[in-house]
């Protein structure tokens, strides 16, 4: 075994969104987007659904829904996201609650059970 030199690196702590690590300017909708679709890949593998059996559940284009689990999601809203997730019967709720004191703009935050 050879021994190999490691040299020192500077590390940056990440916000924990990586689209606003990267400076997008909508980087909170990128991330909110990116864990509805994450979830909805989850439960088409789950299901065991091909693209097309998904697709046609969801009442959309294979090819558009092999680029949303490609991650490429802009041109989906957020609304139709959960539509999605309704469609592969999961229930969606939003709740709206005050924020802590300690901060005085509120969050959106996704929370799967």
């Amino acid at each position: 075994m050879s021994k190999r030199k490691v040299h020192a690196m500077d590390v940056e702590m990440g916000t924990g969104n990586v689209y606003a690590d990267l400076g997008y300017a909508d980087a909170d909708e990128m991330l909110i987007k990116a864990q509805l679709v994450a979830k909805i890949a989850e439960i088409i593998k789950r299901k065991g659904l091909t693209q097309t059996q998904a697709a046609e559940l969801l009442g959309m284009a294979q090819p558009k829904l092999s680029n949303l689990l490609r991650g490429r999601f802009r041109g989906f809203s957020e609304r139709r996201l959960m539509d999605c997730l309704t469609k592969l019967g999961r229930d969606v709720q939003i709740v709206v609650k005050a924020t802590p004191r300690s901060r005085r703009d509120g969050r959106l935050s996704i929370i799967f059970s």
